[in-house]
């Protein structure tokens, strides 16, 4: 019988929760990396037993951690993203005389054919890849050194590489978004990299419609429609038909159009989900109400969903990666909180449980679909 998987990475450890495919009774594993951030796991879609995981500490530094048993045991991989000797530092030798530090890995995207093949995001803003499992990762550099790179700032969250996105069928096309420096697309396998902010406007910088300094929280595609893309920006839900060539906003409808996570139905396009918060100040659910909202028209109109949320008294927040979705029949929604709560949604959106209460604050909810 299928079933879900699902990865919780919170402030104090990790956590596995899994059900079959009826979501209705879950088992939920003790925390794995008890007392440590735990930014992001995430599953490969090759291979439901290998898993990924992103194990940080201010003192002991960055730990990449693999399972290859569906999160049963653990393996440390990765000598360069590890404590190198100097607490907190994560050193990055990139043939130049002192070696570039970074604070963590933010986000893992494994390849969509390879198992041993994954990509990851890191603060400041860098993206890496592996080919053998994690044994070795080298930077694709292009980005880094994109000729806008001297522009880009960091946002309130730092200057991370936050999102990574890979095109179903051309290997070579490859999504990410950076706070707050905005997306960027390549089309020759990340070797080089073109801006793709055309269309947003952010208040605040000295050029509102400048092609970088955009502080961009998440993107989503459905694998079925690669070419449309869907954005949540600092005060602003986008939409791009062309492949982030240009952008228009489908934010109306919102009760506030500033939010972290955006996701697409596994089966359904043209459906969308968003978290809003009350605004970039105020980290809360608006009203105190935790509402997803859902549009079934690629952003054209927007409905609350409610039942089985809390719509009283919540002064939670949900995440960048904190929301995903499963791939079941009748698809699956999942977010977490900073409450320490993850909810899980059988039908769409329409209905909601908590799978589980009073974790660690999470930071990072992903979803594998078992066979």
């Amino acid at each position: 019988m299928a079933g879900v998987r699902v990865l919780v990475g919170t402030r104090k450890g990790a956590f596995v929760l899994t059900s079959d495919e009826r979501r209705r009774d879950w088992q939920v594993s003790e925390p794995h990396f008890a007392g440590w951030e735990m930014y992001h796991l995430k599953g490969s879609p090759v291979d439901p037993d290998r898993i990924w995981a992103s194990q940080t500490s201010g003192w002991f530094g960055q730990v990449v951690q693999r399972s290859d048993d569906g999160g049963s045991t653990w393996e440390q991989v990765g000598g360069e993203f590890t404590y190198d000797g100097v607490p907190g530092t994560h050193q990055w030798y990139d043939g130049t005389p002192h070696p570039w530090e970074f604070a963590r890995v933010w986000h893992f995207e494994p390849s969509l054919t390879d198992v041993d093949t994954v990509y990851a995001g890191v603060e400041d803003a860098a993206l890496f890849k592996t080919t053998d499992g994690g044994q070795s990762w080298s930077e694709l550099s292009g980005l880094r050194t994109h000729g806008s790179g001297p522009h880009w700032q960091p946002g309130a969250g730092g200057m991370c590489l936050h999102t990574i996105l890979l095109h179903p069928t051309d290997e070579q096309r490859i999504f990410t978004a950076i706070s707050a420096a905005g997306a960027f697309r390549s089309d020759d396998g990340g070797a080089s990299w073109s801006a793709i902010n055309q269309g947003l406007k952010s208040e605040g910088i000295p050029d509102p419609d400048a092609e970088v300094g955009h502080c961009v929280h998440n993107l989503a595609m459905h694998p079925s429609r690669p070419d449309t893309l869907y954005m949540q920006k600092h005060w602003d839900v986008m939409r791009s038909d062309d492949a982030g060539a240009s952008w228009y906003d489908v934010g109306d409808g919102l009760p506030s159009d500033f939010g972290f996570p955006i996701g697409v139905h596994a089966h359904e396009p043209e459906t969308v989900y968003v978290v809003p918060i009350t605004s970039d100040s105020v980290h809360v659910p608006v009203d105190g109400k935790l509402r997803v909202y859902r549009s079934r028209t690629g952003g054209g109109e927007w409905e609350p969903l409610t039942n089985g949320l809390p719509q009283e008294n919540c002064y939670v927040n949900v995440l960048r990666d904190a929301m995903a979705l499963d791939r079941l029949d009748d698809c699956g929604v999942y977010v977490g909180t900073t409450g320490g709560q993850v909810y899980c949604s059988r039908d769409g959106g329409d209905t909601w449980d908590a799978v589980v209460r009073d974790l660690p604050a999470v930071l990072s909810v992903e979803v594998q679909t078992l066979p």
